[in-house]
């Protein structure tokens, strides 16, 4: 594991939204869903596409918070440009399982 330094990890923006919308993104190259998260009104709503759909039906996921990186460039993804990554941690088998907050919070909100 390569260390860093706390400056580098400060420049990561990870907040919290909470997804409005969430169908099928057949034309990524893997299995994904295309995301739209909502970030409150500073940020505003937010696209990612998302590789989760080992865990989770797109129905399920509208209204779930999760967290995110808001200060990457936008990522061009087949014919979507993602303008976030929503996180998630790896299981064994593979399956991505996605971050989120154990209690509300509001959208938009900052890492402490």
């Amino acid at each position: 594991m390569d260390e860093i330094e706390w400056a580098d990890f400060a420049k990561v923006e990870l907040r919290v939204g909470t997804i409005a919308e969430a169908e099928a993104f057949p034309e990524a190259r893997r299995p994904a869903y295309r995301l739209h998260v909502d970030f409150g009104e500073a940020i505003g709503m937010r696209k990612s596409s998302a590789q989760i759909t080992e865990l989770y039906e797109p129905a399920e996921l509208i209204g779930k918070q999760v967290v995110a990186v808001v200060n990457f460039p936008p990522k061009q993804i087949g014919p979507m440009t993602s303008e976030c990554l929503v996180t998630g941690f790896h299981r064994e088998d593979g399956a991505v399982v996605l971050a989120t907050p154990d209690m509300a919070v509001p959208n938009g909100a900052k890492l402490a």
